[in-house]
């Protein structure tokens, strides 16, 4: 069975700004790639261990400005990759293990707008 045939929610391929933190200390900025209803893909300027939770608060934009949903997440998975500009780029699988009901029903509408958009052709 594929990675694929594994995911209960479909994923939507996104730039968006997170910040995160450990326990105990002060926030740092990372890059979502993509989301869905159950996680995120994070790209992430350090190495974070397997079922480690993070604090995170992710930024969306929204047509009366911005929201920011904050949540509890852990880490599923991490892919290490290096970039062109030689640093690493640790690409992180998190799941939303706390999430409130009002954040996960943002997230659920803004992810209904991403799909509902019209592709934009170059």
């Amino acid at each position: 069975m594929s990675l694929v045939e594994k995911r209960k929610c479909r994923r939507f391929n996104i730039t968006l700004p997170v910040k995160y933190s450990k326990a105990n200390s002060f926030f740092k900025f990372a890059q979502a790639a993509n989301a869905s209803e159950g996680g995120l893909l994070v790209c992430l300027p350090e190495r974070m261990g397997i079922g480690q939770h993070l604090a995170l608060k992710l930024f969306l934009p929204i047509r009366s400005g911005l929201n920011i949903i904050e949540t509890v997440v852990q880490v599923i998975w991490m892919d290490t990759r290096l970039r062109k500009d030689w640093t690493w780029d640790y690409r992180t699988g998190v799941k939303f293990e706390d999430i409130s009901p009002k954040d996960r029903t943002v997230l659920k509408n803004f992810l209904i707008n991403i799909a509902q958009s019209p592709a934009y052709a170059c």
